[in-house]
Protein backbone atom coordinates (compact mmCIF):
# COMPACT_ATOMS: atom_id res chain seq x y z
CA UNK A 1 0.00 0.00 0.00
CA UNK A 2 3.02 2.60 1.05
CA UNK A 3 4.47 1.98 -2.51
CA UNK A 4 1.05 2.09 -4.61
CA UNK A 5 0.64 5.41 -2.30
CA UNK A 6 4.11 6.72 -3.43
CA UNK A 7 3.40 5.91 -7.44
CA UNK A 8 0.09 8.20 -7.17
CA UNK A 9 2.21 10.79 -5.48
CA UNK A 10 4.78 10.49 -8.09
CA UNK A 11 2.36 10.26 -10.91
CA UNK A 12 0.77 13.01 -10.04
CA UNK A 13 3.46 15.45 -9.22
CA UNK A 14 5.00 14.07 -13.23
CA UNK A 15 1.14 15.01 -14.67
CA UNK A 16 1.70 18.37 -12.94
CA UNK A 17 4.80 18.54 -14.13
CA UNK A 18 4.41 17.67 -17.73
CA UNK A 19 1.51 20.66 -18.33
CA UNK A 20 4.69 22.75 -16.97
CA UNK A 21 6.76 21.58 -19.93
CA UNK A 22 4.75 21.59 -22.55
CA UNK A 23 4.21 25.65 -21.90
CA UNK A 24 8.45 25.55 -22.31
CA UNK A 25 10.15 24.20 -18.95
CA UNK A 26 12.35 22.42 -20.43
CA UNK A 27 14.76 21.84 -17.26
CA UNK A 28 11.46 19.69 -16.21
CA UNK A 29 12.41 17.08 -18.70
CA UNK A 30 15.25 15.21 -16.42
CA UNK A 31 12.92 15.32 -13.18
CA UNK A 32 9.92 13.55 -15.29
CA UNK A 33 12.14 11.06 -16.92
CA UNK A 34 13.51 10.61 -13.19
CA UNK A 35 10.13 10.15 -12.05
CA UNK A 36 9.07 8.05 -14.40
CA UNK A 37 12.33 5.24 -14.10
CA UNK A 38 10.85 5.20 -10.35
CA UNK A 39 7.51 4.55 -11.09
CA UNK A 40 8.36 1.77 -13.93
CA UNK A 41 10.73 -0.02 -10.94
CA UNK A 42 8.23 0.23 -8.19
CA UNK A 43 5.64 -1.74 -10.88
CA UNK A 44 8.06 -4.20 -11.07
CA UNK A 45 8.88 -4.64 -7.87
CA UNK A 46 5.07 -4.58 -7.23
CA UNK A 47 4.56 -7.15 -9.96
CA UNK A 48 7.87 -9.76 -8.82
CA UNK A 49 5.77 -9.40 -5.27
CA UNK A 50 2.28 -10.30 -6.34
CA UNK A 51 3.76 -13.07 -8.53
CA UNK A 52 6.08 -14.45 -5.61
CA UNK A 53 2.51 -14.49 -3.99
CA UNK A 54 0.89 -16.10 -6.84
CA UNK A 55 3.25 -18.95 -6.34
CA UNK A 56 3.27 -19.50 -3.14
CA UNK A 57 -0.43 -20.26 -2.94
CA UNK A 58 -0.29 -22.00 -6.39
CA UNK A 59 2.03 -24.54 -4.09
CA UNK A 60 -0.32 -24.43 -1.05
CA UNK A 61 -2.46 -26.46 -3.17
CA UNK A 62 -0.32 -29.03 -3.65
CA UNK A 63 0.91 -29.21 0.11
CA UNK A 64 -2.82 -28.88 1.52
CA UNK A 65 -4.98 -30.18 -1.08
CA UNK A 66 -8.39 -28.29 -1.84
CA UNK A 67 -8.75 -26.81 1.40
CA UNK A 68 -6.91 -24.18 3.04
CA UNK A 69 -6.71 -24.14 6.59
CA UNK A 70 -8.34 -21.06 8.63
CA UNK A 71 -5.36 -19.96 9.72
CA UNK A 72 -3.90 -19.47 5.81
CA UNK A 73 -6.82 -18.59 4.47
CA UNK A 74 -7.44 -15.41 7.06
CA UNK A 75 -3.99 -13.98 5.44
CA UNK A 76 -5.24 -13.77 2.22
CA UNK A 77 -6.59 -11.25 0.20
CA UNK A 78 -10.23 -11.73 -1.34
CA UNK A 79 -8.62 -12.07 -4.48
CA UNK A 80 -6.23 -14.44 -3.55
CA UNK A 81 -8.49 -16.93 -2.37
CA UNK A 82 -10.62 -16.58 -5.31
CA UNK A 83 -7.25 -17.35 -8.07
CA UNK A 84 -6.61 -20.12 -5.63
CA UNK A 85 -10.28 -21.61 -6.26
CA UNK A 86 -10.14 -20.96 -9.91
CA UNK A 87 -6.49 -22.68 -9.55
CA UNK A 88 -8.04 -25.70 -7.90
CA UNK A 89 -10.89 -26.25 -10.28
CA UNK A 90 -8.46 -25.90 -13.31
CA UNK A 91 -6.31 -28.31 -12.10
CA UNK A 92 -9.05 -30.58 -10.80
CA UNK A 93 -10.54 -30.35 -14.51
CA UNK A 94 -7.34 -31.78 -16.32
CA UNK A 95 -6.61 -34.65 -13.44
CA UNK A 96 -9.90 -35.64 -14.58
CA UNK A 97 -8.96 -35.21 -18.54
CA UNK A 98 -6.23 -37.55 -18.02
CA UNK A 99 -5.90 -41.37 -16.52
CA UNK A 100 -8.46 -42.88 -18.22
CA UNK A 101 -12.35 -43.27 -16.70
CA UNK A 102 -11.24 -42.68 -12.97
CA UNK A 103 -8.76 -39.49 -13.73
CA UNK A 104 -5.13 -38.90 -12.78
CA UNK A 105 -4.52 -37.48 -8.88
CA UNK A 106 -1.55 -35.44 -9.46
CA UNK A 107 -1.43 -34.83 -5.48
CA UNK A 108 -1.27 -38.05 -4.37
CA UNK A 109 2.59 -38.44 -4.94
CA UNK A 110 4.30 -35.52 -4.39
CA UNK A 111 7.76 -37.72 -4.81
CA UNK A 112 8.03 -39.95 -7.29
CA UNK A 113 7.61 -43.95 -6.30
CA UNK A 114 10.26 -46.57 -6.28
CA UNK A 115 8.24 -48.81 -7.60
CA UNK A 116 4.87 -49.27 -9.51
CA UNK A 117 3.75 -52.19 -7.25
CA UNK A 118 3.75 -52.28 -3.71
CA UNK A 119 2.83 -55.58 -1.62
CA UNK A 120 0.66 -54.99 0.82
CA UNK A 121 -1.82 -56.78 3.58
CA UNK A 122 -5.39 -57.19 3.62
CA UNK A 123 -6.67 -56.23 6.77
CA UNK A 124 -10.63 -57.19 6.63
CA UNK A 125 -12.69 -59.54 4.13
CA UNK A 126 -13.20 -57.73 1.28
CA UNK A 127 -13.75 -60.12 -1.47
CA UNK A 128 -12.84 -59.92 -4.91
CA UNK A 129 -10.66 -57.24 -6.51
CA UNK A 130 -10.07 -57.07 -10.34
CA UNK A 131 -6.79 -55.67 -11.66
CA UNK A 132 -6.82 -53.63 -15.43
CA UNK A 133 -5.25 -57.10 -16.60
CA UNK A 134 -8.27 -58.79 -16.06
CA UNK A 135 -6.88 -60.70 -13.18
CA UNK A 136 -9.18 -61.16 -9.98
CA UNK A 137 -7.69 -61.68 -6.74
CA UNK A 138 -9.52 -62.69 -3.50
CA UNK A 139 -8.87 -60.06 -0.59
CA UNK A 140 -9.19 -62.10 2.85
CA UNK A 141 -7.56 -60.81 6.20
CA UNK A 142 -4.27 -61.59 6.66
CA UNK A 143 -3.29 -62.33 2.89
CA UNK A 144 -0.86 -60.40 1.88
CA UNK A 145 -0.71 -59.21 -2.63
CA UNK A 146 1.81 -57.50 -4.72
CA UNK A 147 -0.26 -54.95 -6.88
CA UNK A 148 -0.38 -51.74 -8.40
CA UNK A 149 0.10 -49.32 -6.44
CA UNK A 150 -2.28 -46.95 -7.78
CA UNK A 151 -4.97 -49.32 -7.95
CA UNK A 152 -4.52 -50.25 -3.73
CA UNK A 153 -3.91 -46.71 -2.69
CA UNK A 154 -8.06 -46.12 -2.79
CA UNK A 155 -8.22 -49.57 -0.51
CA UNK A 156 -5.27 -48.50 1.95
CA UNK A 157 -7.03 -44.91 2.73
CA UNK A 158 -10.35 -47.13 3.67
CA UNK A 159 -8.40 -49.58 5.88
CA UNK A 160 -9.00 -52.34 4.07
CA UNK A 161 -5.05 -53.04 3.28
CA UNK A 162 -1.89 -52.14 4.53
CA UNK A 163 1.37 -50.98 3.01
CA UNK A 164 3.50 -54.01 4.34
CA UNK A 165 7.01 -52.00 4.15
CA UNK A 166 10.16 -54.75 4.24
Amino acid sequence: RQALEEMRALYERNQADVSEAKSGRTDLIFLIRFRHCCLLRNQRCLLAYLYDRLLRIRALRWEYGSVLPNTIQFHMAAEEVEWFNRYKKSLATYMRSVGGEEGLDLTQDIKPPKSLYIEVRCLKDHGEFEIDDGTTILLKKNSQHFLPRWKCEQLIRQGVLEHVLS
